[in-house]
């Protein structure tokens, strides 16, 4: 195990950065991550309402099996790039090292606050979506109960506050809770498949044409046409299947990391998508009249689970759905709390490296934890002016991370033959051939695609209250970033600079390192592969 963590931390520093954390995460911990924060069985509880209740039954089918297919070729491409680069700032590190010189500040400075966005807005959407799965479980068993808006909020910002005291402790306890996180993400999927089916009768299933076809599409947007409120159910897989680059972001914290990492999003990916889609299809089999949704509780979900189940057993399994979905938040706050440590540290926010710090009782960044922490609940406060409107942070979080993803992805592409960039693959390679070009291609122009999808309102008349304000929103903090950027952030952030002192630099035989492959030579890239392939 020394001489794996050995031969990680020789490449992280080839890389420009010095070894700050412990590395904790075997493989099975980082797949359950990865799986984790997908949530799978939650994720979609949370997000059923919006293509059921608005395209119809054939877009929850069949939007999260085209999704889940264009969503793979996206994994592929990001499990590519973090193999060859695996350190916590994650696509953001790596979409500066894959564009020339001259572009590397302002390429960083985007997709920094672009992903941060978008960890920000994905930690407060789950968290959101966690507090109405809990009220929800209440409204079923207390018919009389009043929920309003300060309890759902005051909720939320209460669970945050509970994650953002679960991710204070050292990574080894994490590490050590993160193992178990799959099997009950996974497990409770299964069991729900398995008790909805025994517990429908056949007589009352609905039939093929209603799961699949012309039938179960269900228009209920009020304006758009058939086609649009078909497409609008992709947001459900797409905030599912995002956040991709979370194993990366945790990859300091990996042993094996250049192997375990992209391994762990691709198997996660395959996994959710296949799963996933079982799961909405025995949903829809088991659903009952879809006038009946989302009935008292408000979720779609555990409505046709108690229509089915009974309400007892419902809950039952509704707190492992629950539970879940907490898992989802834990894992989401530890590693948007590492893209704003590796921000910090690269000069990206105004606070002179504050939040680009290691505590030394716990080895992990417990101030960037805390700010990502009281930023996450910040969104929330949208439900108090209009619920409809807070539904804009699940698109929002889509918008922003998937823009991320693709800027590095299209860079590579783009920037292949100049001389101040030097891709060295890492061990999860797709290939220089048309394998690895198509997936590039075929992810990019599908994100462009659903980006302009989830910018549309869902519901007509569009007002005030109900507009959806993702795209507005994804905009102005790019808008605004790069007004700071040209004001003056230009002064102090040049994009992503290596930690390594003087000693570490003489010692690698590296004259002036930057956290870029350019900087690295080819003798020394060589031998990171070679002792990653002895590992």
């Amino acid at each position: 195990m020394s001489s794996t963590i050995d031969d990680d931390d020789y490449r992280l520093e080839i890389l420009g950065y010095k070894p700050s954390f412990r590395r904790e995460f075997s493989n099975l911990a980082t797949i359950s991550f990865a799986f984790s924060i997908m949530g799978l069985c939650s994720s979609i509880a949370t997000t059923l309402d919006t293509p059921l209740l608005l395209g119809g039954p054939t877009s929850v089918t069949w939007c999260w099996l085209l999704g889940s297919c264009m969503c793979f070729t996206l994994g592929s491409s990001i499990a590519e790039i973090v193999s060859a680069f695996p350190t916590c700032g994650g696509m953001y590190t790596a979409s500066a090292q894959l564009c020339p010189k001259s572009h590397r500040a302002i390429v960083g400075w985007i997709v920094g606050w672009l992903n941060i966005l978008g960890q920000v807005a994905g930690l407060s959407s789950t968290e959101f979506g966690l507090a109405n799965m809990i009220w929800g479980a209440v409204s079923l068993s207390y018919p009389t109960f009043q929920l309003t808006q300060g309890k759902t909020v005051g909720l939320f910002a209460a669970l945050l506050m509970v994650h953002g005291l679960l991710n204070s402790v050292a990574t080894r306890y994490l590490a050590f809770a993160t193992r178990g996180f799959v099997f009950v993400n996974l497990g409770t999927t299964i069991v729900i498949i398995i008790v909805l089916l025994a517990t429908t009768p056949r007589s009352e299933m609905h039939s093929a044409t209603y799961v699949f076809g012309t039938q179960g599409i269900i228009n209920q947007t009020g304006g758009w046409n058939n086609g649009i409120a078909f497409l609008l159910g992709l947001l459900s897989v797409q905030w599912t299947m995002t956040d991709y680059d979370a194993t990366a972001h945790i990859s300091e914290e990996v042993r094996r990391a250049a192997y375990a990492a992209p391994a762990a999003i691709f198997i996660a990916v395959i996994g959710t998508g296949i799963l996933g889609w079982l799961l909405n299809i025995v949903l829809m089999l088991c659903s009952g009249p879809i006038e009946n949704l989302p009935g008292i509780s408000g979720s779609a979900f555990l409505q046709i689970m108690a229509l089915r189940m009974g309400t007892p057993v419902a809950l039952f399994l509704w707190s492992f759905v629950c539970l879940t979905a907490f898992f989802v938040s834990q894992t989401a706050l530890q590693a948007c709390s590492r893209t704003v440590y590796a921000f910090s540290r690269d000069h990206g926010l105004p606070d002179k490296g504050f939040f680009g710090h290691i505590a030394n009782s716990t080895r992990t960044p417990l101030r960037s934890i805390w700010l990502t922490t009281v930023l996450a609940v910040i969104p929330g406060f949208l439900d108090l002016a209009s619920p409809v409107a807070a539904n804009a942070i699940f698109a929002l979080t889509a918008i922003a991370l998937d823009l991320s993803y693709i800027i590095p992805i299209f860079l590579r592409r783009l920037y292949a033959n100049h001389p101040d960039v030097n891709f060295r693959p890492g061990p999860f390679y797709m290939g220089p051939g048309l394998l690895g070009l198509a997936a590039n291609v075929a992810c990019i122009s599908w994100t462009l695609f659903v980006c302009v999808i989830f910018s549309l309102p869902t519901v007509f008349p569009v007002t005030k209250i109900n507009m959806n304000y993702a795209s507005v929103i994804a905009v102005g903090v790019v808008f605004l970033s790069g007004v700071w950027y040209v004001l003056g952030a230009h002064r102090h952030y040049h994009g992503p600079i290596s930690n390594l002192d003087a000693a570490t630099k003489a010692r690698l035989g590296l004259e002036q390192v930057q956290p870029d492959s350019s900087s690295t030579s080819e003798k020394e890239k060589d031998g990171v592969l070679v002792s990653l392939n002895s590992a």
